[in-house]
């Protein structure tokens, strides 16, 4: 007798997203038949260049900015580390003082505590239960010598989307300029720059339908930044190396897709992801919902479990063919709550038990059925194990 493997339902999004076939065939030519280094001035090396152009004006075009304000990365860690490290040290003779959230992707943190080491202090904003950055915090913590302010439009972990403009505003008043990492919003939100009042901004294809290792990074015209890469002069000398023409021309159509469609896609995804809520809420009362419970991304659904190992909720989902993320990271071969979850505040029987469902274009209401449903039995199995036996304290 044969076993049928089960069915897999993809509720990951957030970590990656399928390849759009439409993505792919317009990436074909130049992973295939036109081999040109858009640096070369024959032929082949100008039909490059027209590529990497055509996609620049496509991202530009979403952006509302120009496409002399892009520079193409190899994803959103590098975009991150180039606008937090690039401008912290361009503008390092007027301030040294770097303002951050304490939920922020760890590829702006990390960059942040970088510079600590290299003499710049950092403010980690702390943020409310939802995940929500309180202006009056902002406020307190801008000083003369703030040149950067750095927060995401919307949490990578939980969804919230933070009111960027208002505090962007509050930050640009203050003289500083502001990073924000919209690698999860785009597709989602409206990522007009002038709209968010930003002068920097981090893309990535894979959270777009697009290929892995290509993004961008959108600096205002008269923001400096200091390269992070040497060699020769592209991206208008702001970062060396050859660009990788066919991921380009995927980012490019990703970005052009993805915003063309946000709107209807956007109310399917959340009406897929409200349902997964309340499947799974009604039937583990217990349950918390991690994030803004309004002022959040269409996509997801994260979730905190008291008293269970998320890590063995998903090992369970993935043998059933469901595949989800959790709110933890192993480190020292120990479970650890996420930075983010940490900062929540969620009292400690609930941090070991967070989950991140996170749904996609493809996805379908039988699937978030039979996932929900996937999701509360294994849940209260969990819990059957963790509880002590009848009549034991």
């Amino acid at each position: 007798m044969t076993l049928r493997a089960p069915s897999h339902i993809y509720l990951d999004h957030a970590a990656t997203t399928p390849l759009d076939p439409a993505v792919f065939e317009a990436m074909r030519p130049y992973l295939w038949s036109r081999p040109g280094n858009p640096s070369s001035v024959h032929a082949a090396g100008r039909r490059a260049r027209e590529a990497v152009d055509t996609a620049r004006e496509q991202v530009a075009s979403v952006l509302g900015c120009k496409p002399g304000e892009l520079v193409f990365t190899s994803g959103g860690t590098e975009s991150d580390n180039l606008a937090v490290i690039g401008l912290a040290e361009a503008e390092a003779g007027r301030g040294r003082h770097v303002v951050t959230t304490a939920i922020e992707h760890h590829a702006v943190l990390f960059a942040a505590r970088a510079l600590q080491a290299r003499g710049f202090e950092v403010t980690e904003l702390p943020v409310d239960q939802d995940g929500r950055v309180d202006p009056g915090d902002l406020v307190a913590a801008l000083r003369t010598d703030t040149v950067l302010v750095s927060i995401g439009l919307a949490n990578n972990e939980v969804g919230t989307i933070q009111d960027l403009s208002s505090l962007a505003q509050l930050a640009r008043e203050a003289g500083a300029c502001v990073h924000t990492d919209a690698v999860q919003a785009a597709g989602q939100l409206d990522i007009n720059v002038d709209q968010l009042g930003v002068d920097l901004l981090s893309l990535s294809a894979h959270k777009l339908y697009g290929p892995k290792g290509v993004g961008a990074l959108f600096v205002r015209e008269g923001v400096r930044v200091e390269r992070r890469a040497f060699g020769g002069a592209q991206e208008r000398d702001r970062r060396a190396g050859t660009e990788n023409v066919p991921g380009i021309v995927g980012l490019g159509e990703a970005v052009k897709r993805a915003e063309c469609d946000r709107e209807r896609r956007s109310a399917h995804m959340h009406s897929l992801s409200s349902a997964l809520i309340e499947r799974v809420t009604a039937q583990c009362p217990q349950t918390r919902v991690t994030g803004d419970p309004q002022r959040r991304l269409s996509a997801f659904a994260s979730f905190a479990f008291p008293d269970i190992d998320a890590e063995s909720l998903l090992i369970r989902l993935d043998l059933e063919g469901v595949a989800v993320s959790t709110g933890a990271a192993c480190s020292s071969g120990s479970l650890e709550p996420s930075h983010v979850i940490q900062a929540l505040g969620l009292p400690e029987r609930f941090r070991q038990g967070s989950l991140r469902c996170t749904v996609g274009r493809s996805t379908t209401s039988d699937e978030i059925a039979r996932a929900g449903d996937a999701i509360v039995r294994h849940v209260r199995a969990l819990r059957d194990v963790a509880a002590p036996p009848a009549g034991v304290a």
